[in-house]
């Protein structure tokens, strides 16, 4: 994680230097991370539009192959690679963001080591002046994990006495709006007080997850627009807990990291919702452009499929059909045997050594299946005038022993 921390941290170190403000600096960081990452999410975007559009023809596919998972899977598989969408694109670039959150929590959180890059044997000296100077560090697991912050804020207030230990030393000032931007929010409303500093210090930051958690509820609800998703029933039902899922780990992040992430939160949402609404906006006439398209494509490939049968019915009317050279061998031979059939059954026909059977000969017969309905099938069975036969009476009468009847 330090490998891809350290970037960030400069980047972020750099951006401080040159605004002079914490604040604007995590939010010019979100502004530089978004353009970074525009075209695969752009990319990403119009993937799940265009698969939403597909919507209607996976419920056509699904009703025509119900029961048949493997040839619905099949004709899905062949439908994405005519249309070129990839399923799974959506899913990773959303996934992105998360390593670029852990990595700036872990830059925020050791400002000395990884955004200004001070070495460990430095970072060692750094920490022998502050404990000579009586510095003492917050007791507690959150303070011992956020202590960095708390070492640079006390270096900030003493630089003249660090400066010379180190040449990649700087001073930061987590100020922003009257906000402590090092300091992590506390849910306990309740106990706030002006004795303990600045109502709007605390209440202020307190507002920074609740906001955080509020606009990352809007993103959902804008990037899961009608048209904007596929809307099938297990895509809907992921989404429905995605957008519950989302603020209330914004809202956990808010409380639980320094201020600072918070703040990157909030602009994080705001810009993808921005995002969101004109990346939609834009893809859509595309994706209407191509919609278009492909109805036309569908209805010359349905015009030349309905002349090629017209074609076939006028050749097999005038007995000029052909055998197709890719039909297979199985196919060929049945035709052939059907053919020589119909042809002895018309010669039998012609020279009286058969009578043609009519439909009521065969009642079992469906088309060329002689006993589709079982070889017994007698069409008025059930009739009240039906008369059983006596071969039938005869095998259905029970068997009797030699003892007049009587049952064993």
């Amino acid at each position: 994680m330090n490998l891809i921390a350290k970037p960030f941290g400069v980047l972020l170190m750099w951006l401080y230097e040159l605004t002079k403000n914490y604040g604007v600096a995590i939010c010019l960081f979100a502004i530089a991370v978004k353009a970074v990452m525009l075209y695969f999410s752009a990319k990403s975007k119009k993937s799940m539009m265009r698969q939403a559009r597909f919507t209607p023809y996976l419920k056509e596919l699904e009703a025509r192959y119900e029961g048949n998972k493997q040839k619905y899977q099949e004709e899905v598989s062949k439908l994405y690679k005519e249309e070129h969408i990839n399923p799974m694109s959506g899913c990773l670039w959303s996934l992105i963001p998360f390593p670029i959150l852990l990595a700036l929590y872990k830059a925020i959180r050791y400002p000395i080591t990884i955004m200004m890059g001070v070495s460990a044997e430095a970072y060692e000296k750094i920490s022998n002046r502050l404990a000579a100077m009586g510095y003492e560090a917050a007791s507690g697991v959150r303070s011992a994990a956020y202590a960095q912050i708390y070492e640079s804020q006390f270096i900030t207030s003493h630089f003249d006495k660090f400066v010379h230990l180190s040449d990649k030393l700087r001073e930061i000032n987590y100020n922003f709006l009257g906000l402590d931007l090092g300091q992590q929010p506390s849910f306990r409303f309740w106990m706030f007080s002006a004795e303990d500093g600045s109502l709007w210090s605390q209440w202020g930051l307190f507002l920074i997850p609740v906001l955080a958690g509020a606009l990352s509820y809007l993103q959902s609800k804008v990037s899961m627009a009608k048209g904007a998703m596929p809307d099938d029933p297990q895509t809907a039902s992921t989404n429905r807990s995605m957008m519950w899922m989302m603020p209330l780990m914004s809202l956990w992040i808010g409380f639980a990291m320094p201020g600072a992430l918070g703040l990157y939160w909030i602009a994080t949402s705001v810009l993808q919702i921005i995002q969101d609404y004109y990346l939609t906006r834009i893809f859509n006439k595309q994706l209407d452009a191509e919609d278009a398209e492909r109805m036309e494509r569908m209805k010359a490939r349905e015009a030349e499929l309905e002349a090629k049968r017209e074609e076939t019915r006028r050749l097999r009317a005038e007995g000029a059909t052909t055998v197709n050279p890719n039909t297979s061998k199985r196919k060929v031979q049945k035709s052939e045997k059907q053919k020589s059939a119909e042809e002895t059954a018309k010669w039998q026909e012609a020279n009286g050594l058969k009578k043609p059977k009519a439909e009521d000969d065969e009642p079992s017969r469906v088309g060329d299946r002689p006993y589709a309905r079982g070889r017994a099938y007698v069409a008025d069975r059930f009739s009240p005038n039906y008369q059983v036969p006596a071969a039938e009476e005869q095998s259905e009468a029970p068997a009797e022993d030699g003892n007049n009847g009587e049952e064993q």
